[in-house]
């Protein structure tokens, strides 16, 4: 995975990338998270992107990583946004996306298109009135 933040709060994903370990991309993350400051999560890869392939060993250092970072993740991702232009992929994506959040502790939303992803994240970062 590869992350980048230079437009943060609005912190854009590419799930794959040839030559990124996920020990790197788990540390970037972690820096993210030190700010302290709530961001979002954009992917333009599409719903049926292609996953890169995680041995047991890595799916347990990604679970173990989330299980120690869980309340950092809750605070200050305030979603993952995935932008899909097609409906059907948009539609299979909603059941997905319930799965996701009660793993990361945080939503994974769907937008059709950039501007739209990007104004549902100007939106999601707006201070809540009390």
């Amino acid at each position: 995975m590869r992350i980048d933040a230079t437009l943060f709060p609005f912190v854009w994903l590419q799930k794959t990338t040839l030559g990124h370990s996920q020990e790197e991309s788990l540390a970037e993350f972690e820096a993210l998270l030190a700010r302290n400051e709530p961001f979002v999560l954009i992917n333009n890869e599409g719903l049926d992107k292609e996953q890169p392939e995680h041995s047991p060993e890595e799916l347990k250092q990604i679970a173990l990583w989330m299980k120690r970072h869980k309340s950092e993740l809750k605070r200050y991702v305030k979603a993952s946004i995935h932008i899909e232009s097609n409906l059907a992929k948009r539609l299979a994506g909603k059941a997905f996306a319930i799965m996701y959040e009660k793993f990361w502790g945080y939503p994974m939303l769907i937008a059709t298109t950039e501007d739209e992803a990007l104004a549902l994240a100007r939106k999601l970062l707006q201070p809540k009135e009390k």
